[in-house]
């Protein structure tokens, strides 16, 4: 990893419960991104973000564990990424504060968040309101050349180009680097357990570090329709672990025996998901490994920031 290669940022917000869904639809294509070797990538944990949604210190710790452990069983090599806590690292409040100050309310109220709280009558705190600057914060203290995004969050990196671009204009310098989105590649909708999207507030999911008798009692409990020549919805979550080819075999071999199809699922997703949830028991069994990753993190992260927070205050005068 050196320091010629651009800059990857991105915040992944402490949740626990983890899922297939979240896995096939996010987490295994950000892990495969960060070991092309292509970037120095920067991930943290965005528990201040959190904040927002989440009131509860233990949960809070809890989840932000889990969440670190669920990277690392899945693949993220903390060799290669500096991983930490937003917390951590004092800079991303301390930049959000001074974007506040060049930011204006009208131009806030167009985050999709706000609009979308509004629009629903909801009760808006200022966290929710002003979580576009400290996400700005977020990109814009590591140079970030690139920031992995779905198509539907690209107004957050618009909303730190903007930003960068009115500091260096109003400061005259040319501290903050413009961020590009990375649009991360279109992925099928994972079906829950009932046919719908996997979602934790559905109810339908199959746990991704879930034990063998935890993934038998869900792929049991997916809903199956007898009209059809195949259970669909077990199809479609057994399109993730086997080719199309390999699979219609399959099927065709136990048309109408619904009960063989799903053992074959069980099999299917134990063999591919024994692996992950191994490392993940055994993180859970070495809080210190978590620890050092964490801190090894916070002290890069800290170095890098404070650096650019020192080209910062000189810019506006306070240093």
């Amino acid at each position: 990893m050196t320091d010629q290669k651009p800059v990857l940022v991105s915040g992944v917000k402490p949740t626990g419960d983890l899922h297939i869904g979240n896995y096939f639809g996010a987490m295994r294509q950000f892990v495969e991104l960060t070991k092309e070797g292509k970037y120095r990538p920067f991930i943290f944990v965005a528990d201040y973000h959190a904040l927002n949604t989440m009131q509860d210190a233990e949960e809070m710790r809890e989840r932000t564990r889990e969440i670190v452990m669920a990277y690392l069983a899945i693949g993220l090599n903390p060799d290669d990424v500096v991983f930490f806590k937003q917390s951590d690292v004092p800079a991303h409040t301390e930049l959000a504060w001074i974007f506040d100050t060049i930011t204006t309310m009208p131009y806030l109220m167009r985050a999709h968040a706000f609009k979308d709280a509004e629009a629903k009558n909801k009760e808006i705190n200022v966290g929710t309101f002003n979580y576009p600057m400290l996400m700005a914060a977020d990109i814009l203290l590591y140079d970030a050349k690139v920031v992995p995004v779905g198509q539907d969050q690209k107004q957050h990196i618009e909303i730190a180009r903007d930003t960068a671009e009115k500091f260096n204009r109003t400061y005259k310098t040319d501290v903050f680097t413009l961020p590009e989105p990375y649009i991360m590649p279109e992925v099928a909708v994972v079906p829950g357990t009932d046919g719908q999207k996997m979602s934790k507030s559905y109810g339908n999911v199959i746990p991704l570090f879930g034990t063998r008798d935890e993934l038998a009692k869900a792929v049991m409990g997916i809903v199956t329709d007898s009209s059809g020549e195949r259970p669909e919805n077990v199809y479609r979550i057994h399109r993730l672990f086997r080719s199309e080819v390999n699979l219609d075999a399959l099927y065709a071999e136990h048309r109408g025996n619904y009960k063989a199809l799903k053992e074959a699922l069980i099999e299917d997703l134990d063999r591919y998901l024994a692996p992950m949830r191994t490392k993940y028991e055994e993180f859970k069994q070495d809080s210190a490994i978590v620890d050092d990753v964490l801190a090894r993190g916070k002290q890069e992260a800290r170095a890098i920031s404070e650096a650019k927070m020192e080209q910062v205050r000189r810019a506006i005068g306070v240093a």
